[in-house]
């Protein structure tokens, strides 16, 4: 019954967002016009975009693992490079009614993160690889996103001035907090503690992807070479699980 609730709150969380982005949009769009101007890229802009293409990595990721057919994928990231939080919005609603009943009774999250048939473990050597590889990735991302910060506050001063929340900053914010949501019901879900979510939320919420990236990294830390990749998805008491059923399978 939890889990049927569970699930029945997401759709109508991710729906509920999904169509505030898009009024946000249309709104926006006819207040203040297209976004395509130099004039609206201020240094403080320019680093919002940082943040919230960096948030959108680890989406895009997920989504190329969940779809089987690689095309399908490449539109998928396209649409939420293109649109944002709209398209992530519309693709989680569309995994969660996709769910079957049993799915939906017995452990939807994972059904949710994980694709029906996963790929390929590999041999230990590639998952090493992917593994060194992540782990570099997201700290990279969080180093730049870094950067990006401490340069724009030394040349630009602090972000909290009434005139830079322009119609379209306001919109990238929303924008950018929405894909965060979608990040918090994952982090949430992996924490084993209250204040374990609680902490981590805190620092995405003030901190954007330099605390996303430092969360995967760490997640991706917890692996070991054994590991499939996709376990950093899971939490630890279903990551001990798909562990037991690999060794005895």
């Amino acid at each position: 019954m939890a889990n049927k609730v569970l699930v029945g709150s997401l759709k109508v969380l991710f729906i509920v967002l999904g169509s505030l982005m898009v009024a946000t949009l249309i709104y926006t769009i006819t207040i203040d016009g297209l976004p395509f101007r130099t004039e609206l890229l201020t240094p403080w802009m320019a680093a919002t975009l940082v943040d919230f293409y960096i948030n959108v990595v680890p989406l895009a990721v997920w989504i190329s693992y969940k779809e089987a057919n690689w095309l399908t994928a490449i539109i998928w990231v396209v649409l939420l490079v293109s649109f944002g939080s709209i398209t992530t919005c519309a693709y989680i609603t569309l995994q969660l009614f996709k769910l079957s009943t049993e799915e939906s009774d017995h452990d939807p999250m994972y059904h949710l993160l994980l694709r029906h048939q996963n790929k390929n473990d590999g041999d230990r050597r590639k998952n090493s690889f992917q593994l060194v590889t992540a782990r570099l990735g997201f700290i990279v991302l969080g180093c730049i996103m870094f950067g990006t910060l401490v340069y724009t506050i030394s040349t630009d001063g602090s972000p909290f001035r009434n005139e830079l929340l322009t119609p379209w900053m306001t919109a990238t914010l929303i924008d950018f907090y929405i894909n965060v949501a979608a990040l918090t019901v994952w982090v949430g879900y992996k924490e084993p503690t209250w204040f374990g979510s609680f902490a981590w939320i805190s620092g995405l919420i003030c901190f954007g992807s330099i605390v996303t990236s430092a969360y995967i990294a760490y997640q991706f830390f917890r692996l070991t070479p054994y590991d499939p990749i996709y376990l950093v998805l899971l939490n630890r008491k279903q990551r001990a699980e798909s562990r037991y059923e690999r060794t005895f399978s």
